[in-house]
């Protein structure tokens, strides 16, 4: 079986490895120059650093190395996953600087059609057959830059408007009045190394987010908080099991002065409300959805006035005011921006899938109709890895690249088609509902994180004992535990796997022999 995989970053990087020590020929196809994803040199902005600290950001069966810090920078996790390349021996299969333009499955819906060009200025384009195609183009992959009024006049005037992934060179900001827009990690991030270069750096925030110091009273790891199976269970779930039903029941005082208790540090230690910067709702109100890390520094340059927050307002326009680039906030105060850099969110799509198909993939809102965030429910020969965005990202990526190979090799037994559609748009409801529609359009798990994990390992019968996830509960999930996954699953799925391939070659000749 000849599988094309598009991406080549976390989750493009492990099916690869995955499936292709399960026997399949894989191609990976990637835009960028260098694999990455999100971390590749050609989408890193200045000041990018992991959410997550090494010993919890990476794939099962390499570790970060020993001398990284303990929260990498984002030069250091796309030099890791070469080295995961190297190490795999997936160079051999990487067409980098490729872009996939147009991905058709054929008549009978036996194969894919991919069309692939080199980036640059090469027009070729290249069509090539494949029998399974996998989606690993990662849910941050088309930044999403709003639409400003009045935005001609601006850049006629010398104005620039960019992505926060599109900005690499802080010598631009030199000198020059600088607008940040969001109050998310990237937009965060990006501010502190403008505020040392710029003249002004301003910060638009349409809605504050919960910041979490990287260490509560300076003592307390945040990752023994909110990266443990306990701190997951904080938050309900669709179906609490366990203990959780304790949490969410006579338990439930307990849970909420926990939850309550980490806003008030939070709040105290990094002097939110002197800072006139304590969000509107609670903590566990906006940690459904997403909770970002605190950026060293961030707060102690909006007090000494190095950065300026403008909480609660949008851009309502921008315009050229005394013949400079400027921008209108909402409430009509007017900053002067000859740059502006966006970190808004992203479009989750797929830009090499044309629109019918994009209609048998998502329902009406858009959401994406997938069965364990991983197979369509009416596209054949398709599924998708890293459309489990969690706080473990590449591990949730990594299993997501296991099922999907046990899957190809005939090893689960699946449940209906109208029982899988049930499943999905009965999640879906429930994301829409506890995260008012921030889920990314179904891809987000955040913050079930391990309950993801178990429900794609449960199906194929290869999850951890209860003593090793018994461990997790107050410990951080260390990925390794989860390094003899792949090879369980290809040993339980021999039998099955020898059959497929038995019968695909039966396949094969008689469409041959039909032509």
């Amino acid at each position: 079986m000849r599988i094309a995989i598009v991406g080549a970053g976390f989750a493009g990087l492990s099916a690869a490895k995955v499936l292709r020590q399960s026997g399949f020929e894989v191609t990976v196809f990637e835009k960028a120059p260098d694999v990455g994803g999100v971390w590749s040199r050609t989408r890193r902005y200045p000041g990018l650093r992991t959410q997550n600290n090494k010993g919890t950001y990476h794939l099962s069966d390499l570790p970060m190395p020993a001398h990284y810090p303990e929260w990498p920078t984002g030069e250091q996790v796309q030099q890791y996953l070469e080295s995961y390349a190297e190490t795999f021996g997936l160079h051999a299969v990487l067409r980098l600087s490729t872009e996939v333009v147009s991905a058709e499955l054929v008549d009978d819906e036996t194969a894919w059609l991919i069309a692939s060009r080199p980036t640059g200025p090469q027009d070729a384009v290249t069509v090539e057959r494949y029998d399974h195609l996998v989606v690993a183009n990662g849910i941050f992959s088309d930044p999403l830059v709003p639409s400003f009024a009045g935005l001609a006049d601006f850049t006629a005037a010398g104005g620039r408007v960019l992505a926060s992934g599109e900005f690499h060179d802080l010598e631009a900001a030199r000198g020059r009045n600088v607008l940040v827009v969001g109050y998310g990690k990237s937009s965060c991030d990006v501010a502190i190394p403008l505020s040392d270069v710029a003249a002004r750096t301003h910060l638009v925030a349409r809605e504050l987010l919960w910041k979490m110091p990287k260490k509560l009273g300076g003592a307390l790891n945040y990752k023994y908080l909110l990266l443990t199976r306990m701190g997951e269970a904080l938050f309900r779930y669709i179906s609490p099991k366990g203990f959780e039903r304790f949490l969410h029941g006579p338990g439930n005082g307990l849970r909420r002065r926990m939850l309550d208790s980490v806003g008030s540090v939070a709040t105290r230690q990094l002097k939110l409300r002197e800072l006139g910067l304590v969000p509107d709702g609670t903590f566990e109100d906006i940690a459904r959805s997403t909770v970002s890390l605190a950026t060293d520094g961030f707060f102690e340059r909006v007090a000494d006035g190095r950065i300026v927050v403008h909480r609660d307002r949008v851009i309502r326009e921008l315009l050229v005011d005394d013949g400079r680039p400027a921008a209108r906030l909402v409430d009509g105060t007017v900053l002067p921006a000859d740059l502006v850099i966006c970190g808004t969110g992203f479009r989750q799509h797929v830009p090499f899938f044309g629109e019918a198909l994009h209609a048998r993939l998502q329902d009406d809102a858009g959401n994406f109709m997938l069965y364990r965030q991983i197979l369509p429910t009416d596209v054949p020969r398709l599924t998708f890895a890293g459309y489990n965005s969690s706080f473990f990202s590449p591990l949730s990526a990594e299993m997501a690249a296991v099922w999907t190979a046990a899957y190809l090799r005939g090893g689960i037994t699946l449940p209906s088609p109208d029982r899988m559609r049930e499943e999905v748009r009965t999640r879906l409801a429930w994301m829409t509902a506890r995260t008012s529609g921030k889920h990314a359009r179904g891809t987000n798990v955040i913050p079930f994180s391990m309950h993801n994990i178990d429900e794609v390992l449960d199906e194929l019968g290869l999850n951890l004992g209860r003593a090793a996830r018994a461990r997790q509960w107050l410990l951080p999930v260390n990925p390794r535990s989860y390094r003899t996954v792949t090879a369980r699953m290809i040993r339980r799925t021999a039998a099955t796997a020898d059959r497929s391939a038995a019968g695909r070659s039966q396949e094969r000749a008689v469409s041959i022999d039909n032509r």
